[in-house]
């Protein structure tokens, strides 16, 4: 009887194995669909310190599309995403009358995802 277990135990994982030796394993779905992509961005004052409810504008270079966000209470916004497309795309942030120098962030893109180079960015308020 405990033979049979190990034969059938045997045959049960025969499929496994591949001319490789390697394991297969059928991934069903989409891999593309996760979370997207997103560019971390800090908005600071002259001094340094966290701004809450800054507007951080995003601008697409080329397609002049734009996406806005506002900074949580550590000063930090996720808004800007891959959505934006490859490219160059140029961040800066405002907070009442103090507008942040523009910086540059370029989007690459493969077959599922963009990512921004660099991925954080921390925007300087004038003072």
């Amino acid at each position: 009887m405990l033979r049979a277990r190990h034969v059938l135990l045997l045959l049960g994982l025969a499929p496994l194995a591949s001319c490789d030796g390697g394991i297969r394993v059928n991934r069903q779905g989409n891999p593309c669909v996760e979370d997207l992509v997103t560019l971390r961005v800090e908005v600071v004052d002259a001094q340094g310190r966290p701004v809450e409810d800054a507007t951080v504008t995003a601008t697409h270079v080329d397609s002049q599309v734009s996406v806005t966000g506002t900074t949580n209470d550590r000063g930090v916004t996720t808004a800007v995403s891959e959505e934006m497309g490859a490219g160059t795309v140029r961040v800066v942030a405002t907070s009442g009358s103090k507008v942040s120098p523009p910086t540059q962030v370029t989007w690459t893109c493969d077959d599922c995802h963009c990512t921004p180079e660099p991925s954080t960015v921390q925007l300087r308020l004038n003072p």
